[in-house]
């Protein structure tokens, strides 16, 4: 039966309900409210059906062949500038996946793994005399913007200044709200324009290492044309800073606000934290795919041309797949949380955002166990991306020893 239009009880809206200040905080209720009262309904004003079941939301982002990423594929024009790794489908996704994963396998992840490690601790250790700091805007960010540019191979002149950099990358994180707040879709679409003319340049000149480097020089003979490379390079920078960042403060701000969860990932392992963080925290909370072919998702009709958006964080709180999906905790295994994706748009960046969190979390964890909150934290009113304005730390409380 198709339930587009049934009427919603106790909670009037629950994508708005989410961007309200307790939910920003912890969207936990709002996510057992749709798992329990509308796990799949028709959004009308987003104009798009909502799932909010893992079941749901796995079977959705892993069927290529009935919901696309590409929504040209249903009939929709996208401009030129919106074609990408992200929005193509196979087979020309397949192209520019296979020279981003070559690309990324010529890495030295050693070598990488030994500059975050030296990152991190030098950063730490200069922060660690003050009694307060923002983890966000003096840790997070910085990191997450150097690891980017590091694999991208960009340096010297032609590494941009995080100062310019934070607000455009910013405004393309408000703008994937645009559906919800129309006027934040114009500052998005002009960000983007900003960080194309950035990697054009790189792209004009290409630096002598990474991944700019390789994508450039082989990218005419695997047949990923320059449009199409210059798009994925700036979808790679953004998500590499935002999303990592993200993952950051997000699990910082979990760890510190419960007692002795720093000491239990010292004496753990950190693979299963990093993913247990990823998936309590679910920093990308939605992702969207067109209907090509008419199906049936969760017992309700989708048609040729519907959207149909999985609700990511409502997904990896569902008690059908997680035991206790309310509770942080950091040795679970299995945990086949959506935060990464699933099917061919997984995000090709997720072991190295997972590696530079792994050593952020542990390096906290063993060297700053007396790390403490000294604010709460401020959450943005970010619907699709879940993020922390700012995070107030204090890396060794009073009389701890140095």
């Amino acid at each position: 039966m198709d339930n587009r239009h049934a009427a919603m009880t106790t909670v009037s809206d629950p994508v708005l309900a989410l961007t309200e200040p307790a939910a920003l905080r912890d969207p936990g209720p709002v996510y057992a409210w749709l798992l329990e009262h509308r796990p799949v309904f028709w959004h009308e004003s987003l104009e798009t059906l909502l799932v909010s079941r893992h079941e749901d939301g796995s079977a959705v982002l892993r069927d290529r062949e009935r919901f696309a990423s590409d929504f040209r594929r249903a009939g929709e024009e996208l401009p030129p500038a919106a074609i990408s790794v992200q929005t193509l489908d196979p087979p020309g996704h397949t192209a520019i996946r296979h020279l981003l994963v070559d690309a990324l396998r010529r890495l030295n992840y050693r070598a990488r793994e030994e500059a975050i490690t030296r990152a991190v601790r030098d950063r730490l250790a200069t922060l660690a005399g003050r009694p307060s700091f923002d983890f966000v805007s003096e840790f997070a960010e910085p990191l997450a913007f150097s690891t980017i540019l590091g694999v991208l191979g960009v340096t010297g002149s032609n590494e941009p200044d995080l100062a310019w950099f934070r607000p455009v990358a910013d405004a393309i994180v408000d703008g994937m709200d645009a559906g919800l707040w129309p006027h934040l879709a114009g500052p998005a679409m002009s960000a983007r324009a900003e960080l194309s003319a950035l990697t054009e340049n790189w792209l004009m000149k290409p630096p002598g290492d990474g991944v700019v480097a390789f994508a450039a020089a082989h990218a005419a003979s695997r047949g990923v044309s320059r449009t199409v490379l210059d798009n994925t390079l700036r979808v790679l920078l953004h998500a590499g800073y935002t999303s990592a960042s993200k993952i950051l403060s997000l699990g910082v701000a979990a760890l510190l606000s419960r007692p002795a969860r720093l000491n239990e990932l010292a004496a753990g392992d950190p693979v299963p934290a990093v993913e247990e963080l990823v998936r309590y925290e679910s920093p990308v909370r939605a992702l969207t795919r067109l209907c090509v072919a008419g199906t049936v998702v969760g017992g309700h009709v989708v048609r040729a041309g519907d959207a149909v958006t999985v609700l990511v964080g409502a997904a990896n709180r569902d008690p059908a797949r997680f035991a206790d999906p309310g509770e942080l905790r950091l040795g679970r295994s299995p945990n086949p949380h959506l935060g990464f994706g699933r099917g061919v748009h997984s995000c090709l960046g997720a072991s190295l955002a997972a590696l530079q969190a792994r050593v952020v979390f542990t390096t906290l964890a063993r060297h700053y166990p007396h790390a403490q909150l000294t604010a709460a934290p401020v959450f943005r009113r970010n619907l699709t991306l879940r993020g922390v304005q700012a995070v107030h730390v204090a890396l060794r409380s009073p009389g701890a020893p140095r």
